[in-house]
This record gives C-alpha cells, structure tokens and sequence, in this order.
C-alpha cells in the first residue's frame, strides 16, 4: 500500500477498517471497534518514522508510521544500544557501543530519505546520548571510559571530553541548557556537568547503582534511580540568581521499591514514577514535595515506563513478560494490561499519540498498541535484540 492510497482509505472509511490490517480490525471489533480518528489524516508531505536499534544484528529497523509498516533497515555500527531524534533538525542519531575493548561511535541518520550521513567516533563503550535543547551539540556516556563526549553535531565530530564518574550510563541536559545531568553506575554517584564551562560543579554520591535521571521541566530539580538499592535522590539544581545563591545540594532520599531501574515523568512534571524491577512495582513520586505517594502492583520485571501527553495515563514495559501495564494516574490504580510480544522493553508514542511503539526484546519484534482502545493492532518484526526507539515527525519543504 502507498501512502497516497492509505490516506486516500482513511478519508474514505466509513465504519469499515484501515488498509491491509482490516481483516485484523474486523476480528478484534467486538471487542474494540476500529475508528477513522484511530488514524489520523496527514498532509502529502508528512513523514513519520520509528527507529528501532537492534543491538545483536548492528543494524536501525525504520517503521513507516503512517502506514504502520516496516520501512527498511538500515546497517550502523557494533551493537547499537540508544538512539534519540533531534527536535530542531532532521536527523537520528545512534550509540553503538562497539566492542569491548574498542571504541565505539553515533551514527547520524537522516530522516528524509532515511540514510546514514556520517559515523562520529567517541570513547569507549558509549551507551547513551543526550541533545543540548539549542545548537548543534550532543553529549554522550562512554561507560567504558568514565567520560562524556561532546560532539559537534553540524562539524560531524568530537570537540571535547568531559571526565565523569565511573561507567557513566545515563545522562540529561535541563531545559535551560545550563546543567548536564550524569548517573554514574559504578561509581554509585550523580555529576553534575556545566556545559558551558564543560566542568564537573558537583559530584553526589551514595546512588548505588545510579541508572537513569530526570529533570523538572523548570530545570529547578533532577532525580536519580539508585537500581542497586530502593532508592531515588532527589538534587536541588543550583541557582546562581537566587537570593541568597543556591548551589546544588541533596534535597532527599526517597524510599521506592527493590532496584528501580527506570524513572517515568509525567510531561507537566509534577509527578514522576519510579520502575522498582525488582518488585514488580512502581513507585509513585510528589516532584514538588518529595513525598513518596504509594507503590502499585504492576507485572513480571517492569524496566520502562512512558506517560502520555495528556498526563493520564503511564504505560509500563515489563520484561520478563508478554504485557505493557496501563496505570490510570488521577485514579492511582492499575487498569488492565496489554498484550504484546515477548521481553517489553522500551516504549515510544507516536507524534499525535494515537499509536504506541513498544519493542520487544525477546520475541525480536515490535508491537503497535492503539492508544484509543488500549489493544494490540499489529506485531511488526524487528531485528536481533532489538532494545531502543525513537519517533521522527516532520514535513518535508
């Protein structure tokens, strides 16, 4: 099916289902029923794209979002283990972690005709990038190393290196653009990194196995998961302007589940919710107060979780299972489960949110959840060891 003709089906339908997965629709419509605003109707000259990294075969699987297809796959580097799309320019760019012993690289991908451009070569073992939230700079975890590259995305190159803290593994740039936030896996530590000056301003250890870190959307406050404990940091950003001035400083360490591995925040940042995998639960947090609201019962393993945009609902992947737990956060309660494929591991909305992406590390494939009715719409095969997504929209001139 071509994308003139698909959105030719949607203008069209009328009760009936969309395109080559209607005999799906029709099977699942007792239950579900198929909708034309399931489906939104694009411009001519949209374009939307997953991209899946697949760690064990080093190649990017790309999904035709408008048509909720498998595009093509492409071949980037070793082990490719993160991937994030830019928000101001039309490009994708890759981790590959690359062997042990070597260095690895970021592909850059360009999203209108879905080629690789370049290959950047960082430090050792990078597993994580981060955008700056203005220019053409990304910043990117060499775990191998114990440091941050900068890299000059419009150069196509590394300019400097930071030092972090030891296996840097996950990392944010506040939206202010004046803090970079590290979580130091080994190290049991959180750095703070100033971007303009590119040296540490702080270092906050006791975050046993510091995995993964939020920031406020006000750049007022950031918070770690401490996966090697039950614990979440909570940092006071500093603020220079204040009166008196503010450094940075440990506000509270918050009680969670057993290894919270993921941190999930809602977009309007008032509530964020910790991923205890170890006890099959989440954690709820008050961002404003640091008050721990309860933990809920999820399912087998939960590693990612995602809130949609209207801050209602969180998703959550859980492992070593074949289902994604919907949490109804006004209501503070689980409300069901989906079913998808093997090893949920990483979880994507598309652009106006109708479809969720979620990858499945086991069953090799991803699976595409109708937001509207919370149902599984089609499975769509992936690569080997398929393990990070990221969601491209854009028009094209």
């Amino acid at each position: 099916m071509t994308a003139k003709s698909a959105r030719h089906g949607l203008a069209g339908w009328k009760g009936g289902c969309w395109g080559l997965l209607s005999a799906l629709c029709m099977l699942a419509l007792p239950l579900a029923g198929c909708r034309p605003h399931d489906f939104p109707q694009y411009p001519p000259n949209y374009r939307e794209y997953a991209y899946v990294t697949n760690g064990g075969s080093g190649t990017v699987s790309v999904y035709d979002v408008v048509n909720v297809r498998l595009d093509r796959e492409l071949p980037v580097g070793q082990n490719p283990v993160d991937v994030v799309a830019s928000a101001t320019r039309n490009e994708v760019y890759v981790v590959n972690s690359g062997a042990p012993a070597g260095l690895g690289s970021v592909s850059v991908i360009n999203a209108q005709d879905n080629s690789v451009d370049a290959a950047i070569t960082v430090r050792r073992q990078p597993v994580a990038l981060a955008l700056a939230p203005v220019g053409d700079l990304a910043y990117v975890a060499n775990s191998g190393s114990n440091s941050i590259s900068v890299l000059d995305l419009k150069a196509r190159r590394e300019i400097a290196v930071i030092g972090a803290g030891e296996k840097p593994v996950a990392l944010r740039v506040s939206p202010d653009g004046k803090t970079l936030v590290v979580a130091n896996r080994a190290g049991n530590s959180v750095s703070l990194i100033d971007p303009a000056t590119r040296q540490v301003s702080a270092v906050f250890e006791g975050c046993p196995g510091a995995s993964d870190v939020v920031i406020l959307p006000d750049s007022s406050k950031t918070f770690a998961a401490c996966s090697g404990g039950r614990q979440v940091m909570a940092i006071a950003l500093a603020r220079p302007d204040a009166h008196p001035a503010q450094p940075a400083h440990i506000e509270a360490l918050l009680d969670v589940g057993r290894a919270p591995v993921q941190l999930a925040l809602k977009p309007d940042g008032g509530e964020l919710f910790a991923l205890n995998s170890l006890s099959d639960s989440i954690s709820e947090v008050v961002t404003g107060t640091d008050d721990v609201g309860g933990a809920y019962m999820m399912g087998n393993n939960p590693v990612r979780g995602i809130v949609s945009a209207d801050n209602s609902l969180l998703y959550v992947g859980n492992l070593h299972s074949q289902e994604v737990t919907v949490y109804a956060i006004d209501d503070g309660k689980r409300e069901g489960s989906i079913h998808v494929g093997d090893g949920p591991s990483a979880l994507a909305f598309s652009a106006a949110g109708h479809l969720l992406f979620v990858v499945d590390a086991r069953s090799d494939d991803v699976a595409v959840v109708r937001t509207s009715s919370r149902s599984l719409f089609t499975l769509l095969p992936a690569g080997r060891a398929p393990n990070a997504i990221a969601v491209k929209a854009f028009k094209l001139p």
